[in-house]
């Protein structure tokens, strides 16, 4: 009932609705705080993918919420601190989450030393459908993280759609969020990326 209840919101939902999320910090002292104040910005890939840019979050802490490595271990957030951070939440049982996928797997290698590229499977299965999805489509340099209990989501009130991508900077603070899949290669996108420097 409760996964039936989560995916009926995640459809509902949409987009952040800029409510405050419990485990996030008020806007604070990020380097990128209020460097962005204005609305949403429509992005469209080649491919034909359509998302949304989002700057309404700008100086928001990375939230707390636990979630699983591919060994079991808790992790958090917290534990990618010292460079850019690129958050995607995704699940396996959604299309647009599993055909960006494989651009975010070229984008973690490219960028491997420069940001940490990190995508936290929403699926209640776990790590087996996600290692499933990575094998069947060669996703190589992205680990398997998953949070089968939705604590990621939860942290955002619920209201954030899948997929959704944000970028926080070397502290921790959001710089933006994009709700939808985009095609990471494109210029555009490695424009956007820098945001985080």
């Amino acid at each position: 009932m409760r996964f039936v209840i989560t995916l009926i919101l995640l459809v509902l939902a949409g987009c952040d609705k800029e409510s405050q999320a419990e485990g996030q910090a008020q806007p604070a002292s990020g380097a990128n705080s209020g460097t962005r104040v204005h609305g949403d910005i429509a992005l469209e890939s080649a491919n034909g993918s359509r998302a949304t840019l989002s700057y309404k979050n700008v100086g928001q802490k990375a939230p707390t919420a636990p979630f699983a490595d591919a060994d079991g271990q808790v992790v958090t957030l917290a534990d990618f601190a010292g460079k850019p951070l690129l958050l995607n939440v995704w699940a396996t049982w959604c299309p647009p989450c599993k055909a960006e996928m494989p651009s975010l797997d070229a984008l973690a290698k490219l960028e491997q030393d420069r940001m940490n590229v990190v995508v936290v499977s929403q699926d209640h299965e776990g790590l087996t459908p996600v290692i499933a999805f990575f094998n069947e489509t060669g996703v190589k340099n992205l680990a398997p993280y998953t949070d089968a209990d939705n604590a990621i989501l939860a942290a955002f009130n619920n209201v954030i759609a899948l997929p959704t991508t944000i970028l926080y900077d070397s502290e921790g603070y959001e710089v933006w969020r994009i709700v939808g899949a985009v095609e990471w290669s494109e210029t555009e996108k490695a424009k956007l990326l820098r945001e985080a420097d």
